[in-house]
């Protein structure tokens, strides 16, 4: 059987109807499926998959009154876990840099607090979150991958603050090597800004 990417990515929501304001209105994936569960046992739950492209889906599920399901917990896995909100997160193709650059300026205007594009070697990335408080980000992949890049080694440093996907950072990182074996540096910024804010002086022009 050949890969073939996800079928679709599944998480909870606490509060379907804004979790789909988000995703269908600001995001624009259209929703597929929508049902509607009951439980034998008690209560119901209200499912719902939206089209994110390339017949990929992701799905929501929402409980009511399920027996022995909590009625308040954090939908936003990180904060419940206690973790940096970088180490769990779902990433969207942007499909190049300019539709990144595109995509950060849209949600912006749409009132999404969005970082800059966070230049990762291979990668450039936004970042922001849902209504539930997910870490969300589109990411382009900007050259072709080699064996190189699949070898562990170091290759950034940084502040300890960038795990959190919301502060400004600037740090001087290894570049991926080129093909010629020659190093060079480049600096990343994954900063949150609101829509609307002065950009600060010496910033990133991204």
């Amino acid at each position: 059987m050949t890969h073939r990417g996800f079928s679709h990515i599944g998480l909870s929501t606490l509060n379907l109807d804004k979790t789909r304001e988000f995703y269908e209105d600001v995001l624009g994936f259209k929703p597929v499926v929508a049902d509607t569960i009951t439980v034998q046992e008690g209560g119901y739950l209200r499912h719902m998959f939206f089209d994110v492209g390339r017949g990929q889906l992701i799905a929501f599920l929402e409980p009511n009154g399920v027996p022995d399901v909590p009625t308040k917990y954090d939908a936003g896995i990180n904060r419940g876990l206690g973790v940096p909100a970088g180490f769990y997160h779902f990433a969207f193709e942007a499909g190049s840099a300019a539709a990144l650059a595109e995509k950060r300026d849209e949600l912006r205007a749409k009132g999404v607090e969005v970082t800059d594009i966070a230049d990762h070697g291979w990668a450039k990335s936004i970042y922001f979150k849902d209504p539930n408080g997910l870490s969300l980000e589109y990411c382009c992949v900007v050259r072709n991958l080699t064996t190189e890049d699949a070898a562990m080694q170091e290759r950034f440093t940084i502040p300890r603050s960038a795990l959190e996907l919301n502060n400004t950072v600037s740090a001087k990182v290894p570049a991926a090597r080129a093909a010629s074996g020659i190093r060079g540096s480049i600096s990343t910024s994954p900063r949150l800004r609101r829509p609307g804010s002065m950009r600060s002086k010496g910033s990133s022009p991204n």
